[in-house]
């Protein structure tokens, strides 16, 4: 992709996080995502791209803004010969955490060229994400057991200096178990299992592993991520209800043991990931506002480049003197 589309890209995602930051501890989630909503889908609109969303905020029928399907761009109106780009967001993942101040709110964008990130259907999937210590070593096939203690391996330590992180959900009940039993520290979250797969692969955070049952959509997000990270994601999808059951076979998904491994997911050869955060976190700081401007943390990175980036902006307000400090 041009690098005009990367900066714009980046754009999207630190433009959502400050909308939604403006929103933190209001208590308002639908108000949250809504203004992530629309401030990406305004973003998204000013890129020289003919984009489609591939994984966004629900059918046509549920949400009338970044809905599986819709165009983004100007090469739908101008006429002009622009990049085909599939397109997936997470415009404000954790609007809970964004609702009541808390950590790991994030806002998120992938792309890539067509056909480059797999269409997943609104369910769950059992996930396995790690960072590239411990990509060879781990299987959705293998008890949680063994993937603990291969993950230890891989990275030389024991099994009692590993944090997994799960979902804290009544669904997870018996996973929490078995890593307990296994030996590993648990660090369990509220809401974000895609931030947590992503700070899994970042030396340095702490976290070796996320594990446990969340939504698909952002399985392919994630995996996204692995593919620059060069980490692994696994999962296999997993109907929880009647109604999921129903819309795997309607979208084709009839092999229920299949297990889609990161280049499954993720299949493109250009593919970009932008992170934003929103409140504080394990991997990105929040934004914060002070007198004359507005500062984002964001991790920006490219497959085809074979760069990854933590960017610092400070959005300057208009007409301001800022003095700038980088401590």
């Amino acid at each position: 992709m041009e690098s005009s589309l990367e900066i714009g890209f980046l754009r999207v995602t630190e433009k959502a996080a400050i909308a939604a930051a403006r929103t933190m501890g209001y208590g308002k989630r639908k108000y949250s995502d809504q203004v992530a909503v629309e401030s990406m889908r305004e973003e998204l609109n000013r890129l020289k791209m003919r984009g489609t969303v591939v994984i966004g905020e629900g059918e046509r029928d549920k949400a009338p803004m970044l809905y599986v399907g819709e165009p983004l761009g100007r090469g739908w109106t101008e006429g002009e010969i622009y990049p085909e780009v599939d397109i997936a967001v997470d415009p404000l993942e954790g609007t809970n955490l964004c609702a009541t101040g808390s950590a790991n709110a994030i806002a998120v964008l992938a792309a890539s060229e067509k056909g480059g990130l797999l269409n997943a259907p609104d369910v769950y999937m059992d996930k396995i994400v790690v960072g590239p210590t411990a990509a060879d070593f781990v299987s959705l096939k293998s008890s949680v057991q063994e993937n603990v203690s291969r993950i230890a391996d891989a990275f030389q330590r024991d099994v009692d200096e590993l944090t997994i992180v799960v979902l804290d959900r009544e669904r997870h009940h018996d996973l929490i178990a078995q890593i307990r039993e296994s030996g590993a520290r648990i660090k369990l979250i509220t809401d974000g299992d895609l931030s947590a797969g992503i700070a899994a692969a970042v030396r340095g955070t702490g976290i070796h592993a996320a594990m446990g049952i969340g939504g698909a959509p952002e399985g392919v997000l994630t995996a996204a991520a692995m593919r620059c990270l060069n980490g692994r994601m696994q999962g296999k999808l997993k109907p929880l209800e009647k109604w999921q059951e129903e819309r795997l076979k309607s979208m084709g998904y009839l092999d229920g043991e299949r297990i889609y491994d990161t280049g499954d997911l993720a299949s493109g050869n250009d593919i970009i990931f932008s992170a934003t955060g929103v409140t504080d976190g394990d991997l990105l700081r929040g934004v914060r506002f002070f007198g004359g401007g507005i500062r984002t943390s964001s991790l920006f990175m490219s497959l085809k480049t074979n760069t990854i980036r933590f960017v610092d902006t400070i959005w300057r307000e208009e007409g301001s003197k800022l003095a700038v400090s980088f401590a």
